[in-house]
């Protein structure tokens, strides 16, 4: 099954690629190698903002996490061309919530976007990762994700 299919199937439109809010590129494509600038937990309706544990709760910053894995596949789509079925793996994905001071549970968080992917991409979904709380995020978005993807 095509990925443009699996996505249609589980009911998922993706958003317009967003636009760099600063100096840098939106992605990079090296050798077989893409990496995705991180995507924030934004969409057409302004998105998920504050900090987790304190304004925004576990499961809304899990959502925002899936906010952002839908952002980073339009991205990929937009780098590929259009053609996800380049995507041979999501090799690493690098997740930031804004947490709150009493806030630990940021592996959970980014559950969102991991498990996103592994629903669209299946096997070549599972990918190494890494989850950091931290102070602030861009324009006060709650969550934030980068990756690394290999691609044909």
């Amino acid at each position: 099954m095509s990925i443009e299919a699996r996505l249609t199937e589980l009911g998922i439109t993706l958003p317009e690629a967003a636009k760099p809010v600063a100096s840098y590129v939106s992605y990079v494509q090296s050798g077989n190698t893409l990496t995705i600038s991180g995507q924030l937990s934004n969409d057409a309706n302004g998105g998920i903002k504050g900090t987790v544990g304190v304004d925004v709760t576990p499961e809304e910053a899990q959502a925002a996490a899936r906010l952002c894995g839908l952002n980073l596949i339009a991205q990929i789509k937009a780098a590929l061309g259009g053609d996800l079925d380049r995507v041979v793996r999501i090799v690493k994905l690098g997740g930031f919530v804004q947490a709150g001071p009493d806030f630990i549970a940021i592996p959970a968080v980014i559950n969102g976007t991991s498990d996103l992917m592994v629903e669209v991409f299946g096997d070549a979904g599972k990918h190494a990762r890494s989850a950091v709380g931290v102070y602030k995020l861009p324009l006060g978005f709650a969550v934030e994700v980068d990756a690394i993807v290999e691609v044909k």
